[in-house]
């Protein structure tokens, strides 16, 4: 009886105790989980995985180092002084840095067309207008102005390729100007061609602080204190450093790149005086010569356009934005009687730039700079100020006017009166 009723009594206080709840599926999962997670004590550095961190350790180490040196010199580039296009610099930047395939990549991307057709802009119709009056006037009072270039484009514009006096020395247009346009396409940008009297005028060489590069006892400006006589700066040609010239450049006794036998040069004399010719030919060095600068091979030899203006592709006359044919170009010449001749435009062709330095008259001519960023022909009015003239572009290139009198990146010719060289 006391069993049973021992029993009994266990019973019934099993019953009346509270039963623990059975864990369920998901939280023993988890349980299971958390004892697996437990960390393992650490065991002795293997041979293995000692090589293994140095690896990634040096690799670590690397990334950070070339992104420094990539930020430094990124900001090297666009810091530089001048006046140069942040696109300019970073394209240049890229291509001095064996990344040409991008920059040609972001170039086609980017790509925006010269636009087709379109009215002459208002300030080059005014130039062409004003030409035409002075024509007029010229004949009136016996001023010589260079004969009239024959316009690419038919019915020719009223002054479209007429002279006038864009410098004058002692009453005598020394640097004279004519407007025109390339083409029937492209009429809204339009080109400019200058003649220059090789008498009356003095040509210096300068050097750029990137192109060609270095120090010159020349200064890669035109800077305050010399500018009194100032009356042009024009472009240099392609670069010499990474052999784009086909050619070399001489200043200041030195020498950078090499001077190249065929190639097309402009030559800098002591007396100031500029010829234009072929190296190992027309000119070559002579104790008298205190630059020399070359670019690629003639455009005009012998009074003709050459055939390599037709038959030269990329290798010949450069690679230019985004491939196109059309781009801002100018070139360099000289006439039978040793007078310069520029022609600089937003939108030329290899042969229409050749054809017009021939048509103006050049029995020798020679390409210089390409491509949007580097073109430029600047006039100064020193009217206002003679030691510090205002300068004025020769049509819509893309750079200030005051290019050269800040630093320039690339090489350029300095143009003086004789009477203050």
């Amino acid at each position: 009886m006391r069993e049973q009723e021992g029993t009994s009594e266990l019973d019934q206080a099993a019953e009346t105790e509270p039963t623990m709840p059975r864990p369920s599926a998901r939280a023993r999962r988890i349980r299971r989980g958390l004892l697996r997670r437990r960390p393992r004590p650490a065991g002795p550095i293997t041979h293995r995985r000692w090589i293994w961190r140095r690896i990634w350790r040096c690799a670590l180490a690397l990334t950070v180092a070339f992104s420094l040196w990539l930020g430094y010199s990124v900001y090297g580039a666009l810091s530089a002084p001048g006046t140069d296009s942040t696109a300019a610099r970073l394209a240049e930047w890229g291509r001095d840095h064996g990344l040409n395939w991008a920059v040609n990549w972001l170039e086609v991307q980017t790509y925006t067309p010269p636009k087709a057709g379109g009215a002459v802009p208002p300030d080059a119709l005014a130039r062409m207008q004003a030409a035409q009056r002075q024509q007029d006037l010229a004949r009136k009072a016996a001023i010589t102005l260079h004969a009239p270039v024959k316009p690419l484009v038919s019915p020719a514009l009223p002054g479209e390729g007429d002279f006038s006096p864009l410098i004058e020395e002692h009453g005598q247009p020394v640097v004279q100007s004519a407007t025109m346009r390339p083409d029937t396409q492209y009429t809204s940008f339009p080109v400019g061609v200058v003649w220059m009297k090789q008498s009356a005028l003095s040509f210096a060489l300068h050097p750029g602080f990137q192109e060609p590069g270095g120090n010159w006892g020349v200064p890669d400006t035109v800077p305050s204190g010399q500018r009194l006589g100032l009356v042009a700066t024009y472009n240099g040609g392609f670069k010499v450093s990474n052999g784009d010239s086909h050619g070399g450049f001489y200043l200041d006794g030195r020498t950078v790149g090499t001077l190249r036998d065929g190639a097309a040069t402009e030559v800098f004399y002591k007396n100031g005086s500029l010829r234009i010719g072929v190296w190992g030919q027309d000119v070559r060095m002579t104790p008298d010569v205190v630059g020399v600068r070359q670019c690629l091979v003639p455009l005009v030899a012998h009074g003709q356009v050459t055939q390599q203006v037709y038959d030269g592709g990329t290798a010949t006359w450069g690679f230019t934005d985004q491939g196109a044919p059309f781009v801002a170009r100018s070139g360099v010449g000289v006439d039978k009687n040793g007078n310069i001749i520029y022609v600089g435009g937003r939108v030329l062709s290899v042969q229409t730039l050749a054809v017009l330095l021939q048509r103006a008259g050049a029995v020798t001519a020679m390409m210089l700079d390409i491509n949007l960023s580097w073109p430029s022909f600047i006039s100064y009015d020193g009217s206002h100020d003679t030691a510090d003239p205002t300068p004025h572009n020769l049509v819509n290139f893309v750079r200030p006017a005051d290019r050269y009198y800040q630093e320039s990146s690339r090489d350029f010719v300095a143009v003086y009166t004789r009477s203050h060289s």
